[in-house]
């Protein structure tokens, strides 16, 4: 019996085999392979995709975040609000500029940062809010941008994991000051390597960002800020250029295996199944449960036995990693991030996985559940 992975990178590449061998040829053949029409091409694109004036492409989602910071001045002594249940880039680039990251709890039911919780986390030191839109699911971005407007903050949308999610029928990055996005190869969508983009209405704010990502120059040799090397290079711009025309394609698929997984998953009463937002749209990055009854690390070791391989997303809460114990805040400081961290469970999820394959999943785990009544008490 085959195993299932957690996500077949292989499965998308037989779909796209010729236009991207096409096009990767032509960018090893042009000699240029920094910078160029491809790149242009791909900002251009994906601009238009986000419903943004501006992309500009760079080396990676956490450079993103970083240059996003930048060029709104973000440094020592300001306070940046963020959720404590993400990956580590989103508060790591705030330390990095010498500021302090301020965590608020998450909503158990989204995953994502309590917009209900934030105001009270605004200080006078407060200098921007990066709400994450955790797993493909957006953040209450009416009720988050109202609060942000009140208080004269800037917003930079944390997009890693949820290129094309809407709210309210607009796009993800299309709706804070800047968005930031990750094309990891894990991403919905994905580069062969690293890769990321930064979009934004703004003018000014693009064309600062575009100097800070070749060394603070616009001008070859004349440098007006202190920049970084952060360029997106050609052959990834051109291999996201032809998966880009195929995204909308592959988030319905992922769409489709959650609904798949919601019917399947439905009976079991010792887990909490992930929601769809009732204003927005949803792009299952990852399709992520809780275990409310039982040993997850034990259940999922007993997945693996059985050739069916899981992920958690994340073990640890910011606040609780060794790097951020000198902000103090003991256990129980973020009751939902830590009890969610304790439980949660990353089940196979990508477009292309089978209705077979997934009845397999359901069925192992359901046979490795407590039977207890509990579900309606822990569901999301």
């Amino acid at each position: 019996m085959n195993n299932i992975p957690p996500l077949d990178l292989t499965r998308q590449y037989q779909q796209i085999d010729s236009e991207v061998s096409t096009q990767v040829l032509e960018i090893l053949r042009s000699g240029r392979y920094i910078g160029g029409a491809a790149v242009s091409h791909f900002e251009q694109v994906f601009a238009q995709y986000t419903g943004t004036e501006y992309s500009v492409g760079c080396n990676s989602g956490t450079d993103a975040l970083y240059l996003a910071l930048r060029v709104l001045n973000i440094g020592t002594g300001d306070e940046v609000i963020t959720s404590p249940f993400t990956f580590i880039a989103t508060a790591e680039v705030i330390s990095l500029l010498g500021a302090k990251p301020v965590f608020v709890d998450i909503d158990p039911e989204s995953y994502n940062l309590d917009v209900s919780q934030l105001e009270a986390a605004i200080t006078e030191r407060t200098k921007a809010i990066i709400p994450v839109h955790l797993f493909g699911r957006p953040v209450v971005m009416d009720a988050l941008m109202a609060i942000a407007q009140r208080h004269n903050l800037p917003v930079i949308e944390d997009c890693a994991q949820a290129t094309g999610a809407e709210w309210q029928g607009q796009k993800v990055g299309s709706i804070g000051h800047l968005g930031c996005f990750s094309f990891f190869p894990t991403k919905n969508l994905g580069a062969c390597g690293d890769g990321g983009a930064i979009t934004t209405n703004n003018p000014d704010l693009a064309a600062q960002l575009r100097m800070l990502r070749e060394h603070g120059s616009k001008e070859r040799y004349i440098h007006e800020l202190i920049g970084v090397n952060s360029r997106l290079d050609a052959l990834q711009a051109a291999i996201l250029t032809i998966k880009l025309s195929h995204l909308d394609q592959w988030n319905e698929g992922r769409s489709q295996v959650a609904q798949r997984y919601h019917k399947l998953l439905s009976p079991l009463d010792t887990i909490a199944l992930p929601s769809s937002p009732d204003q927005g749209k949803a792009v299952w990055n990852q399709y992520s449960i809780r275990i409310l009854a039982g040993e997850r690390d034990n259940i999922r070791a007993k997945l693996a036995e059985q050739g069916i391989s899981t992920m958690i997303y994340y073990p640890i809460p910011l606040h609780q990693q060794p790097v951020y114990q000198h902000l103090n805040h003991p256990p129980g400081s973020f009751p939902h991030s830590e009890q969610v961290a304790r439980q949660i469970l990353a089940l196979p999820m990508f477009p292309e996985l089978s209705p077979s394959e997934q009845e397999r999943v359901v069925d192992a785990l359901s046979a490795m559940l407590p039977r207890e009544k509990n579900r309606v008490a822990g569901r999301l």
